[in-house]
């Protein structure tokens, strides 16, 4: 499977028909010279128009190359999201372990993935504001499984400031930054989901969110620091055009470019696909190792955020 690819694929613009030939995703457009890319370099294809019609083969293909495939509804917005169902070789192993895990385990993993978000809150805050609003002590503080549910105490710290609104909160149906904020998460949630299942992981298999209706609660968990890189890009834009901004193929474009930027974690220099997938490998250790439970740590690169 193309682990390595990071290409991000959103049709939001125009009609298009898509096909597969000779292990290349084939673009067919109206008026246009045809395109090709090799199915293996593509991480995540979204469809978000709804002139936009693909063969079976395309998303076979995709599912074989361990990609993830994002369809959004009439508001361009993400509602829907396909991912490979055997993208390695332990994958059997690696869910049994996954599926029998301990609660101390799953409230060690919550505690380390909840202290890494709030840091990297607080990270975005000192850039932007030049305070961390009292986040790094709050992060100190997570205990195992947020007992102290930490996590909502920084966000009514962490949401006013870092739009400088009073008001603000984070609301899904809400006409304003929530729907660049929905747009953002989705397509992290793809990101994420796609680098469990390639790490032999069940994406529904949560540490901590365990809807029953939610096939991706173990992407929803992982997710949670990687949520801030989207809070910066959509701070930025709403800081230069306003909260009603329009979610058009530009500010869709902004947004998702967060992800194929570099981050720096001790000296090493990796795209945020990159190291999203370090942190699901980390995770997947963390279900199988033998390790003492108070010693677990889920893996995000100190450099979370932008500076």
């Amino acid at each position: 499977m193309g682990s390595g690819a990071e290409r991000i694929l959103d049709f939001s613009n125009d009609g298009a028909y898509l096909s597969v030939r000779y292990g290349q995703l084939i673009v067919k457009r109206e008026g246009m010279p045809d395109l090709s890319t090799p199915l293996a370099e593509i991480a995540a294809l979204i469809l978000a128009n709804a002139r936009v019609t693909c063969t079976q083969s395309v998303l076979s293909g995709l599912m074989a190359e361990g990609a993830a495939v994002l369809v959004c509804d009439d508001s361009m917005l993400p509602n829907g999201l396909m991912l490979p169902l055997s993208a390695n070789t332990l994958q059997t192993e690696r869910m049994i372990a996954q599926a029998s895990v301990t609660e101390p385990r799953k409230k060690r993993i919550w505690q380390s993935i909840v202290r890494a978000k709030i840091m990297a809150q607080a990270s975005l805050l000192q850039i932007r504001i030049g305070d961390d609003g009292g986040l790094l002590a709050i992060a100190a503080g997570v205990r195992s499984g947020d007992a102290g549910n930490a996590e909502a105490h920084a966000a009514q710290r962490y949401w006013p400031r870092l739009f400088g609104d009073s008001n603000f909160r984070r609301r899904r149906d809400a006409p304003d930054q929530n729907r660049l904020l929905n747009y953002g998460y989705a397509v992290v949630r793809a990101a994420v989901g796609r680098a469990i299942c390639a790490n032999g992981l069940h994406p529904s298999l949560g540490v901590c969110h365990h809807g029953r209706s939610n096939p991706y609660c173990l992407a929803d968990d992982l997710m949670e620091p990687w949520r801030v890189m989207i809070d910066d890009a959509v701070a930025e834009i709403v800081g230069q055009h306003g909260p009603g901004v329009e979610l058009d193929a530009h500010t869709k474009q902004q947004i998702i470019g967060v992800l194929h930027e570099r981050l720096t974690h001790e000296g090493e220099s990796r795209t945020v696909m990159d190291w999203i997938g370090r942190s699901a490998a980390s995770l997947g250790r963390a279900f199988c190792s033998d390790d003492d439970v108070s010693k677990l740590r889920v893996f995000f690169p100190d450099g979370l955020v932008r500076s």
